[in-house]
């Protein structure tokens, strides 16, 4: 095998940890019937087709076909090695991996991020130290108590300071072992590129810890104390473990408060994330200096649907929550979106009004995306002028016809109509001009582009016979092992798909070895994640509880025949070749063997 770790820790680990708890940290599940449902976390979908099984340990997704156990799931979605998995894992439940030497397959760049986290949380940790602890943090902390922050806000985003000092952290790191150079590049570290020394990147500011969506510190932001400093704020570089594309301040801390309110507030940045929390929307989460991308929407789809965006409301603001809610709409998301008095950000707004109205004049009263895009779209317009009314009554009526339901585009209509004092039924022909104008252009699109209809990630078609026996047979065999025994009496591994002989050979194999029915165990022996794939959608299909051995012998019979029926139609070519040829007792003779096989179908 390719770690260091024993079999029977791998197993125990396998036990120890529930599959559901472990995915359930990536993506949002609800139990439908002995399983769980949600959003596929590696393909891109609006109805949730991935499914976990907490019986089995399993995973599948119907849609892109993805499937294994708790280590497979790791493995795929963060990129980790079978022992980096394990090793996951195990903290997880506590079961300690320091007798174990790691693997030699885990490449130089994860040891890189390793010690580039380990230095992160080291720095963390002294840097709060000093905030709350030594004199040269007081004025720090005098700073942050002034501006409304407790001592409970500061412990929870452990929030810290760092020293006026050039050398510092430097010193700190290189005392214990961290080399300067991968400091560097962890972006602690600046190089004098004259003489080649290090200097401290954070000096004199308030440090603010940004964390992975485990909750492992990656990366900082630095604010100024001292007035005439620049920047304002100072944010880490993006690394091999920090990368703003993918990251959302405070999701670690948001996501059992999201689940729980079946909502996310999104903001612009970490400082309004920790006033929104002081606000009392422990749901709240932030992008880190960037635009919301679609790893961004990715995530939050997976964990939620129901989102109100609150940025800023100056124009930049307002242009920056269209675009943010339109890209979440489109990939299924229930977007409002919550508005303040012009020039206000929500840290502004919270401490000048305070946090109850904060929660129930802003997040509360918060806009539906129709609703928001008509204020946006008045935005240069004066409604008073015959021209700029029209022109705003048209680009409603435009985007009322992208509404997918017929209400919600009755309900805006009768707005429209009852606002500028217009017929229902003059908007309602207008509105269906739009809709079947742009429809027409999607189609026109769609032909000359020589598109067809998109196709789920994984195509279903009706298999046939011999292959849908196989898979009912191997789906009996990974739930009993007298079942498989008696298969492998009759059969061997002569089933006529490639995959299926393979799979039944490792089930074979793993039931000699003494096992019982474990299809989670079971994966770990699966080295070929194709294979592995085929065994979790099989393992998923819906069977009986019980099956009589005459149901088996029926499959057992399509398998055998349609080998037969393969060498029939064979002899047949030969037949009709020979006749061509004009050779009637080479054609005769075939024909005979013919009949033969033809009677030896069971």
């Amino acid at each position: 095998m390719g770690y260091r770790i024993p079999e029977e820790t791998i197993e125990k680990i396998r036990i120890s940890v529930d599959i559901v708890d472990v995915v359930s940290e990536y993506v949002q599940l609800k139990k439908q019937g002995r399983n769980y449902f949600g959003l596929c976390p590696f393909h891109g979908e609006n109805t949730p087709s991935f499914s976990v099984s907490p019986d089995k340990q399993i995973f599948h997704c119907f849609g892109c076909g993805a499937g294994g156990n708790v280590f497979s799931f790791l493995m795929d979605l963060e990129g980790y090695s079978f022992s980096e998995a394990a090793i996951n894992l195990a903290n997880k439940v506590n079961i300690d991996l320091s007798d174990y030497e790691q693997p030699t397959a885990v490449s130089d760049k994860n040891n890189e991020a390793s010690k580039m986290q380990e230095a992160h949380e080291l720095l963390k940790k002294f840097y709060h130290h000093l905030l709350l602890n030594t004199k040269e943090g007081q004025p720090a902390l005098d700073y942050l108590t002034n501006r409304g922050f407790t001592r409970e806000i500061i412990d929870k985003f452990e929030i810290g300071y760092a020293l006026d000092s050039w050398d510092f952290a430097t010193k700190f790191l290189q005392k214990r072992g961290f080399r300067p150079e991968l400091m560097e590049r962890a972006g602690l570290l600046v190089k004098k590129e004259d003489t080649g020394t290090f200097f401290d990147r954070f000096r004199n500011r308030i440090m603010f810890p940004i964390w992975d969506h485990q909750g492992k510190t990656i990366a900082f932001s630095g604010r100024v104390l001292d007035k005439g400093q620049e920047p304002k704020y100072l944010n880490s570089p993006e690394t091999i473990i920090f990368n703003k594309s993918k990251t959302l301040y405070n999701f670690h801390q948001a996501r059992l408060a999201i689940r729980k309110q079946q909502q996310v507030v999104l903001f612009e940045g970490f400082a309004d994330v920790i006033a929104a929390d002081t606000a009392d929307v422990p749901n709240s989460i932030g992008t880190m200096g960037t635009s919301l991308t679609d790893e961004h929407v990715k995530i939050i789809r997976r964990n939620v649907e129901s989102v109100v965006i609150c940025y800023d409301s100056d124009n930049a603001g307002v242009d920056a929550a269209l675009r943010a809610s339109i890209m979440l709409g489109e990939a299924g998301c229930y977007v409002r979106v919550a508005t303040m008095p012009n020039g206000m950000d929500p840290d502004d707004y919270i401490r000048k009004y305070g946090a109850e109205k904060f929660k129930n004049d802003v997040i509360g009263a918060s806009l539906t995306l129709m609703a928001f895009k008509m204020q946006y779209l008045r935005k240069g317009k004066n409604l008073q002028d015959e021209g700029d009314r029209i022109r705003y009554i048209e680009d409603v009526i435009k985007e009322i016809s992208s509404l997918e339901k017929a209400v919600e585009r009755d309900h805006y209509l009768r707005q429209l109509s009852s606002e500028f004092s217009i017929s229902l039924d003059a908007l309602k022909t207008q509105q269906l001009q739009y809709y079947k104008s742009e429809r027409k252009k999607r189609d026109n699109f769609s032909s000359n582009r020589n598109n067809t209809k998109a196709k789920p990630a994984v195509s279903k078609h009706l298999l046939k016979a011999y292959h849908n026996a196989e898979r009912y047979l191997i789906a009996y065999m990974l739930r009993s092992r007298d079942i498989a025994e008696k298969i492998q009496d009759q059969l061997q591994a002569e089933f006529n798909i490639e995959e299926h002989r393979a799979i039944v050979t490792y089930l074979y194999a793993f039931y000699e070895e003494g096992f019982e029915p474990d299809i989670s165990t079971l994966l770990t022996r699966v080295h070929d994640e194709s294979l592995k794939r085929i065994v979790t959608d099989i393992a998923m299909m819906s069977i009986e509880e019980e099956v009589s051995d005459s149901v088996l012998s029926d499959y057992v019979k399509q398998v055998l025949n349609h080998k037969k029926m393969s060498m029939i139609k064979e002899k047949e070519s030969e037949q009709l070749e020979a006749e061509r040829s004009k050779d009637y007792l080479k054609a005769a003779t075939i024909a005979n063997e013919i009949i033969q096989m033809k009677k030896a179908l069971i």
